[in-house]
C-alpha cells in the first residue's frame, strides 16, 4: 500500500501531458493535465519503490525490459514529458545522487568500447544507413535521407577544418571509417584512425585494402593516448562521452599534443547545456559501460586548461533528435531479425534506449555540440569570417 501511495505522489508531479497508469492491483488513475491520454503505463508486477528511489532509470528500465512494466503509446513522448516537467523523478537532483564511478584505464576503456560496438557489424548494418555512421547526422534540408545527412555531417566537419589536399588528419574513435574515407578520397588528405573496437578495426582495415588506399590511409587498434605523431587536423566524433569524467582533461591534452602548431581540431560529442547531466545508471549498465556526459562548462574548462583555443561552437540537438528517431524507425522494421539474433529482452532494451535518447534530445536534457579548436591563437590560418563554412557546404553539396 505504501508503494502505491509513493508512486501516486511521484506520478502526480511528473508529466506535462495526460498519462494513464494501471497499477498491479488493476486499479487505474490519470496523471498530468486533464484530457484524453494516448499513453498508458501498465504495471504487470509491483516494482518496489525503494529501488526506484535509489536508481530510478535503472529500476524502471529493467522493469520494462523484463515486462514488469508495459507502455502503450510512444515511449519517446512519455519520457520527453517527464524530462520537461522540472519537478519529475527524471529531473530531481535528489534521485541523481547515486552515481557510479569508473577509473577508465586503457584496458578498461577497451573493454567498455567493445561491449557496445562489438555486438557485431551485422547488428548495426540492420538499422544504420549505408555509411555505417553511428553518430549525429546533419540535415541540410527536411528532405535529406539519413545517408545524405550523415555525409552532410562528415563534409560539414571537414569543411569547418578548412583542410587542404596533402595535409594529415587523425580520427580519434574512427568508427566504421566514413570520415576517414571521405577525407582521403574527396579531400585528398592522408588519414589515420584509431579505434578500440575489433569489429570496427577489421571492417575499416579490410575496406582500405579493398579500395587500394593503404598509401593514404591507416587504421590502428589502439588507445588514443598511444598516438605520438603530429597532424594538421584532428577530428573526434562521439568520443569524449566514453573517456570518463576523470580522463576528460587528458583527452583534450592529447588532442593538443597530436596537433601541429596552429593545427585545428573538430570535436563533436554529446554534452549538456545545464548542470547534472553526467551519468545515467541504466545506460551505463546496459548500453554505454563507463559512459559520462560532461556539460558545456566542463568541456570548455578542459579545452582552456589544455592550452587550446575555441574558434566556433555549434549545437546540433535537433539534428540528433531526428537522427535517433530515424534509427528507431529503422530498428523497429527489423525487430524480428534482432529478436532471432539476441532475444526479446535485447529488443526491448534497444528500443527503449533509442526512444529515450530521442526524448532526451527533444527535451533539451542533452545536446550535441561541435567544438572547433586551434592549437594556437584562435582563427590562425583560418578565414576571417564563418562564411567559408557555409560556402564550402554549398559547394560540396552541389
Amino acid at each position: 500500500m505504501l508503494d502505491k501511495k509513493i508512486y501516486d505522489e511521484i506520478f502526480s508531479r511528473s508529466f506535462t501531458i495526460p498519462i494513464r497508469v494501471v497499477f498491479w492491483d488493476g486499479k487505474e488513475k490519470n496523471y498530468g493535465p486533464e484530457g484524453k491520454s494516448d499513453i498508458t503505463i501498465k504495471f504487470n508486477d509491483k516494482v518496489p519503490i525503494s529501488e526506484v528511489v535509489k536508481h530510478a532509470t535503472l529500476t524502471l528500465g529493467e522493469a520494462y525490459m523484463d515486462k514488469k512494466i508495459e507502455i502503450e503509446g510512444s515511449i519517446q513522448k512519455l519520457i520527453t514529458s517527464a524530462y520537461t516537467q522540472s519537478d519529475s523523478f527524471m529531473s530531481s537532483l535528489k534521485l541523481k545522487k547515486y552515481i557510479p564511478k569508473f577509473n577508465h584505464s586503457e584496458e578498461g576503456n577497451k573493454k567498455e568500447i567493445q561491449e557496445h560496438y562489438d555486438i557485431g557489424n551485422d547488428f548495426y548494418k540492420l538499422w544504420l544507413d549505408k555509411t555505417m555512421t553511428y553518430s549525429c547526422a546533419y540535415f541540410r534540408t527536411p528532405e535529406d535521407t539519413l545517408e545524405q545527412a550523415q555525409m552532410n555531417k562528415v563534409r560539414h566537419i571537414l569543411n569547418k577544418l578548412n583542410t587542404k589536399p596533402g595535409e594529415t588528419i587523425l580520427d580519434i574513435g574512427c568508427g566504421w571509417g566514413t570520415m576517414m574515407f571521405t577525407a582521403a578520397k574527396e579531400y585528398g588528405l592522408k588519414a589515420k584512425g584509431v579505434t578500440l573496437s575489433q569489429e570496427q578495426y577489421n571492417y575499416v582495415n579490410q575496406k582500405i585494402q579493398d579500395e587500394n588506399l593503404s598509401d593514404q590511409m591507416e587504421v590502428m587498434l589502439e588507445d588514443y593516448r598511444e598516438v605520438n605523431e603530429k597532424f594538421d587536423h584532428v577530428v573526434s566524433v562521439g568520443m569524449f562521452e566514453h573517456v570518463g569524467k576523470d580522463n576528460l582533461p587528458g583527452y583534450f591534452e592529447t588532442v593538443k599534443s597530436v596537433l601541429k602548431p596552429n593545427g585545428n581540431a573538430l570535436i563533436h560529442g554529446i554534452t549538456g547545456q545545464h548542470y547534472g547531466v553526467g551519468v545515467d545508471a541504466w545506460l551505463v549498465k546496459y548500453i554505454f559501460p563507463g559512459g559520462y556526459i560532461p556539460d558545456v562548462k566542463e568541456n570548455v574548462g578542459h579545452i582552456l586548461d589544455a592550452g587550446l583555443q575555441i574558434d566556433d561552437l555549434e549545437p546540433l540537438r535537433r539534428h540528433y533528435q531526428k537522427t535517433v528517431e530515424i534509427w528507431d524507425h529503422n530498428f523497429n522494421k527489423v525487430v524480428d531479425q534482432v529478436d532471432k539474433m539476441y532475444g526479446e529482452r535485447f529488443v526491448r532494451m534497444w528500443d527503449l534506449y533509442l526512444q529515450a535518447c530521442a526524448a532526451s534530445f527533444e527535451s533539451g536534457n542533452i545536446d550535441v555540440i561541435q567544438f572547433l579548436l586551434t592549437n594556437g591563437p584562435s582563427g590562425t590560418a583560418m578565414p576571417m569570417t564563418r562564411e567559408y563554412m557555409t560556402d564550402l557546404d554549398k559547394k560540396t553539396a552541389e
